[in-house]
């Protein structure tokens, strides 16, 4: 999947999309007024810069991704790491759990899902 940044508006925008589609256009306009108190306008415009980017395509007035949204958040995740902590995902754990507390259910699920890994690689 190619790398495709989105602004904080764009992937509300996107989650909409995601938990609705397929959508027809105006519904998607409805559902942004009502979600994000956006005009027709407004809704279009973000459509077609999302349609550019190849995140998304409007047929024939359907609105529907081409990446789920798991896929794109996990690469999107992918390129955290690899950007911000040299591809090492031991250096993200760290740094992400050094300022909040792993409830014994959060490690055993972490440890649950090493061990899969394990029997899987």
């Amino acid at each position: 999947m190619k790398d495709i940044e989105l602004g904080a508006v764009q992937e509300r925008f996107a989650d909409i999309v995601w938990a609705h589609e397929p959508v027809s256009s105006g519904d998607l306009v409805k559902l942004c007024e009502k979600e994000l108190n956006w005009k027709k306008p407004t809704t279009y415009t973000v459509l077609r810069k999302l349609c550019e980017k190849g995140l998304m395509k409007n047929e024939d007035g359907v609105v529907t991704t081409l990446i789920s949204r798991d896929s794109f958040y996990s690469a999107k995740s992918e390129q955290v790491v690899t950007e911000s902590f040299h591809g090492s995902l031991p250096a993200f754990i760290a740094a992400f759990i050094s300022n909040q507390k792993l409830t014994p259910k959060e490690v055993d699920e972490i440890k649950n899902m090493i061990d899969e890994f394990r029997k899987e690689g």
